[in-house]
Formats: C-alpha cells, structure tokens, sequence
C-alpha cells in the first residue's frame, strides 16, 4: 500500500480488526519509509449481476422490480405478501446460481410467468398481458385458450369425481 504522506509503497500492518458491520476489514498500517499511521480498508469486491433487457442496453439486478411486477399483478387477489417476498427469493435464487455476470429479462420473465400461471391465473393473465405485449386481442385469446381449456378440464374432472366444480371445499 503506497503512503498517503510520503508515497513510498513499503508499511506494515500493526492493527487489523472487523468493522462494526462486518463487511469489511479495517488496517491500521505504518509507513517504514516516514514512520506515520495511516488506516485503510478492505471490502469485497462486488461483481453485481446486469440484466441485459430486450433493447440490449443492461442494468443492475433489482429483486425490487420483480416483487413490483408480482404486486401489480396479484392486486386485489387472494395472494399474500409473504407468499410473493417466497416467490421472489425463489426466483433471486434460481439466477443467482445459473448466472454470474448477466441474465436476460426474458429469462427473468418467463420465470415469473412460471410462477404466476402456478398462483393465480388472473394474476398470469395481467402479467402476461403487459409483458407479451399483445397487439390485438387475437393473441390474448390466444394466450387464453389453453388456460380456458385446462379450467374445463378441472371442473369436470371435480364434477366426475363428485365435487364441487369450483376451487373452494366446504
């Protein structure tokens, strides 16, 4: 480490001690070239992961902005808060460890869509609504048809089964 005073790149290290909130290292360090004491200190270096957006520009990973989309979409649904922080740590989770530097936010989005289509498929629709950018209400029926029939198949599967064909048991 190069002096602050004199500029000369020789010290020792005469006190080393955690910081208070852990996250780095503080030296006490003394200059053998001038004899005066200075302090530094030693963090981990950050390699923040980027998301390379549609556009091809890039930005930071904000989990934030993944938990926004999800309140958006379930406003007014019978999903909690709680329920949505799980998802998005499982989310946060699954990039941090298939991705070191970059992930595409289509692949951020598909999972999210993943997810929604699991948890409320109003929720699924709203999100799918903006984030595939429908031109025309042709392709959101579209995105609608398997959903349609899926929920048929449900009721009648409950109804042959001698259930009520809506989700709620009593």
């Amino acid at each position: 480490m190069q002096c602050l005073f004199c500029k000369v790149d020789n010290d020792k290290v005469v006190n080393s001690r955690t910081s208070v909130d852990g996250l780095s290292i503080k030296r006490r360090r003394e200059c053998l070239g001038c004899g005066r004491r200075y302090t530094t200190y030693e963090r981990i270096e950050e390699n923040p992961l980027r998301v390379v957006k549609k556009d091809g520009s890039r930005e930071a990973f904000d989990r934030r902005k993944i938990l926004n989309g999800f309140m958006k979409a379930c406003e007014k649904r019978p999903v909690s808060t709680d329920t949505l922080e799980n998802i998005v740590n499982e989310i946060e989770r699954d990039i941090y460890n298939k991705f070191d530097r970059e992930v595409s936010s289509n692949f951020i989005g598909s999972l999210v869509m993943q997810k929604l289509r699991v948890l409320d498929m109003v929720a699924y629709v709203r999100f799918a609504s903006v984030y595939r950018e429908f031109k025309d209400i042709s392709e959101f029926i579209d995105e609608l048809k398997p959903l349609m029939s899926g929920a048929k198949d449900n009721k009648k599967k409950k109804k042959d089964e001698g259930g009520s064909p809506c989700n709620v048991s009593v």
